[in-house]
């Protein structure tokens, strides 16, 4: 294989990440593997006054404290029943608003693969209006026949809608 061939390879392997890929109902997300801590069994979490209703409370996980995000609550899914299936997904991301890091367990009904994807894969999200909050996601790629929808960890808290 020539120099150029190799570096050219060692490009594309640069421009591809890896995302973990769960359901919510019949939907496929993803969210960057790299963020993954670890994939929790479902425990209920200790309910916390005065906070949004998609923040189901908090666990204590491995000595820190992390609110747990309900993706069904927060992307407005009919509640479901929370089954041998269902986990959480705990991640480290930055907050949007103050660029700090923080943990945060988001409920998943199952989790689905890991994918290789592509930069070039992976395709804007498209304008929905001003009605639409599309913030949340990062792209949209497909897999097979499968529309996969990368979430931007950093949006999904936002302090300002917690002080508010």
């Amino acid at each position: 294989m020539s120099e150029a061939a190799i570096k050219s390879s060692d490009k594309t392997q640069l421009a591809e990440q890896q995302y973990l890929t769960f359901l919510m109902g019949g939907d496929e997300y993803g969210v960057d593997i790299l963020a993954v801590q670890e994939i929790h069994c479902w425990i209920e979490p200790r309910p916390m006054p005065n906070t949004p209703d998609y923040i189901r409370g908090v666990i204590d996980w491995r000595g820190t404290i992390v609110p747990i995000i309900d993706l069904r609550v927060r992307f407005q899914y009919p509640e479901a029943t929370y089954t041998n299936t269902t986990v959480v997904i705990i991640l480290q991301t930055k907050l949007a608003s103050t660029e700090q890091e923080c943990i945060v367990g988001i409920v998943v009904d199952a989790v689905a693969d890991v994918y290789d994807v592509a930069a070039s894969e992976l395709k804007k999200s498209p304008s929905l209006g001003s009605k639409v909050d599309t913030k949340y996601i990062k792209g949209i790629t497909k897999i097979d026949d499968s529309m996969i929808i990368i979430l931007e960890l950093s949006m999904l808290i936002d302090l300002e809608e917690l002080t508010t």
